[in-house]
């Protein structure tokens, strides 16, 4: 019997689509301002606190001192980890994101990556207001109606572009490659995109089948594999699985959607400081191996990466495409006394070989990249060929 994952938030891709994505959890556990201090630690800052509200020469706000020195604490583990994924959300920022991730909210139809001055575009949904608006993968976006996105989580970024269907959202956005900002205003609207899509594609007289899967929301792993059966069944001889663009999602779909592939054995390990060692083995009635390729990118993250570890380490696909995004670890949502929550990287993913992923990312086997200015998707071709020369 595998272990069954938490839907812990592994991955970067958020729910601009139709809501969201479901992959954060907020933990039931209320702690206190400081309390995830022990000893003289504790005592230091309750006393800092004590001193600056009854000497400083202005009327300091208790509530904002406490929220700038959450902040700090967050920026220092930040910087000291090289951790860009742990975020503090204060009360009305978390408030804002829970409202605007409760299904009633809709956005503009992209998947997006936290990027240092906002939000990278890594995927533009066809028939979107995104699409509609010309914003294209690559794209950085650097505010929404004026507010800076810089240093905020995906999540809280992704929460100030949503909002209800027909309203307008003005985006700042620095086109891929540098450039002049731009200011684009998006109708938001209900976009439902399928977790995945399949076509067939012929190369040399052999049918392929290229299924672009978008995200691990939750039943994707079933949209995938009856994808694939479907165009097995249309005469497809081997596989494109694309996952360009995929920032990821939940735990647990990353460990089903790799089990469509892989009959046994096992899938990730999570590890962390506070956070016991446990290994997440496929659930076996695996689809029959056939001649594949697993199609990656620099936006391919977190648990698209887990996935192609899986298919590489057990020698089902080639990788091809380029050195994906290196998301190896995954955070908890923490609720404080105070209203506001803690987005904190509690742990990190092992491959099946027991490597971490993060900050390195998975190299490809076979080098291709798309040229955005050509008609033809030169990766999405070299992919075509690797297949079909093992056919």
């Amino acid at each position: 019997m595998s272990n069954q994952p938490p839907a812990y938030r592994s991955g970067l891709l958020t729910g601009l689509l139709v809501g969201a994505l479901g992959g954060a959890v907020v933990a039931g556990l209320a702690i206190g301002l400081f309390s995830f201090f022990g000893g003289d630690e504790q005592s230091l800052a309750d006393e800092a606190t004590d001193v600056i509200e009854e000497n400083y020469f202005r009327d300091p706000d208790p509530r904002k001192l406490g929220d700038d020195a959450v902040g700090g604490m967050v920026n220092e583990l930040r910087k000291r980890y090289d951790d860009r994924f742990s975020h503090y959300f204060n009360p009305k920022a978390l408030r804002q994101f829970e409202m605007q991730t409760s299904g009633e909210f809709t956005g503009v139809g992209l998947g997006v990556i936290e990027a240092k001055d906002g939000l990278r575009v890594g995927q533009v949904y066809r028939d979107t207001p995104a699409k509609e608006a010309g914003i294209e993968v690559g794209d950085v976006i650097t505010a929404a109606d004026g507010e800076d996105l810089k240093g905020l989580s995906a999540e809280a970024a992704a929460a100030k572009i949503k909002g209800p269907p027909g309203t307008e959202v003005t985006l700042t956005v620095r086109p891929r490659g540098g450039g002049k900002l731009e200011e684009l205003d998006v109708e938001r609207a209900a976009v439902r995109i399928p977790a995945a899509d399949g076509r067939m594609e012929r190369v040399g007289g052999r049918q392929i089948a290229h299924v672009q899967l978008a995200t691990f929301s939750e039943g994707a792993h079933s949209e995938l594999r009856e994808e694939i059966e479907r165009l097995y069944r249309r005469g497809a001889e081997g596989l494109v699985l694309d996952l360009r663009g995929n920032g990821g999602g939940l735990l647990n779909e990353s460990v089903l959607t790799s089990s469509v592939f892989v009959e046994d054995g096992v899938i990730v390990a999570t590890e962390g400081r506070a956070k016991p060692r446990t290994e997440y083995e496929a659930v076996g009635n695996a689809i029959e191996p056939r001649p594949m390729a697993v199609l990656v990118d620099e936006n391919s993250a977190s648990a698209a990466e887990i996935l192609t570890a899986a298919l590489d380490d057990y020698g089902l696909a080639t990788v091809v495409g380029g050195r994906t995004y290196g998301k190896g670890t995954f955070q908890e949502v923490i609720t404080l006394e105070n209203g506001g929550a803690l987005d904190l990287t509690v742990g990190e993913y092992l491959t099946s070989k027991d490597i971490s992923l993060a900050g390195k990312g998975i190299k490809p086997d076979v080098a291709a990249k798309d040229d955005p200015d050509t008609k033809p998707d030169e990766g999405l071709d070299k992919a075509l060929d690797v297949v079909a020369g093992e056919l």
